[in-house]
């Protein structure tokens, strides 16, 4: 997401007004993932209004409606695809891997249908799966499969690490929110294409949640090094310091890989404490 008010008068100007934030993200990180398209295909006017927004380098990774993953469960699936493919046609040339985040009782009984889908995903766009059975994850005893089914096909994969979620009790009401709907699943980095998703779910507390990916900076400089393109996404509880982590993870990285790309100087608020500060 790139709209919460939070950070408006945060780490976004105060006078940004609602429906414009996503000019002011896209100076403070490169990548956002679409979560509101998997509940409903936005109207062509919004899509047209954030080409309009987004600067050229930017890159959205947006969730199919939950009809083609949920409801349908990837079967005859084809025309609903071609139609949200369509929607999002004016954003051609800075869409990231476009998700299938395939629900929890997706397992390894329905792995015919998901190959037979990879097989007819249009090309005209980078795809990722998220699959969210115990027996599809790190240690599963069908992850591999999975893993030689993407690879094949050349999708990408979606890993989803709670680990630092679960790693401290929960205290407030979203932070027992996060622990109850959160998947708890194991954990392998491994990129069966060019495009892998990382999405990271971390603590309220910005130090907890720097302190649980530090076994992601070097595989992800590793990656980078190797010219692979990964999209890493910071979740918290209450996303309050999200942007500002986001940032800090790639400065991570980037200690790490310093002929990386530097990211573009964020459009701050004037406002702003930095909560890190040395």
């Amino acid at each position: 997401m790139w709209a919460q008010r939070s950070w408006v008068g945060r780490w976004f100007p105060s006078d940004i007004r609602t429906g414009e934030e996503l000019s002011a993200y896209s100076t403070w990180c490169t990548s956002v993932e679409g979560n509101t398209t998997h509940y409903a295909t936005p109207r062509p006017e919004t899509v047209a209004r954030w080409a309009e927004l987004a600067p050229p380098y930017f890159r959205f990774c947006f969730k199919v409606p939950k009809v083609i993953t949920h409801e349908k469960r990837l079967r005859n699936v084809g025309r609903d695809v071609a139609e949200f493919l369509d929607v999002l046609d004016p954003l051609k040339g800075r869409l990231g891997p476009v998700q299938l985040q395939l629900p929890a009782t997706f397992g390894p009984d329905d792995l015919p249908v998901l190959a037979d889908a990879c097989g007819n995903l249009p090309r005209s766009v980078e795809w990722a799966i998220e699959t969210r059975h115990a027996d599809l994850a790190a240690n599963g005893s069908h992850e591999r499969e999975l893993n030689d089914l993407l690879a094949s096909t050349g999708i990408n994969r979606v890993i989803l690490d709670s680990r630092t979620l679960f790693s401290v009790a929960p205290v407030t009401t979203l932070e027992i929110e996060a622990w109850e709907r959160k998947p708890r699943l194991g954990v392998r980095p491994v990129a069966t294409a060019t495009q892998p998703l990382v999405r990271l779910i971390g603590a309220t507390d910005p130090a907890t949640t720097i302190r649980g990916w530090h076994q992601w900076v070097p595989k992800i400089a590793e990656w980078c090094s190797q010219g692979i393109t990964p999209h890493v996404f910071i979740h918290t509880p209450d996303n309050h310091d999200a942007p500002d982590l986001a940032r800090r993870f790639h400065s991570a990285v980037r200690s790490l890989l310093p002929e990386l790309e530097a990211l573009p100087e964020p459009v701050r608020s004037d406002l702003q404490l930095d909560l890190f500060a040395d």
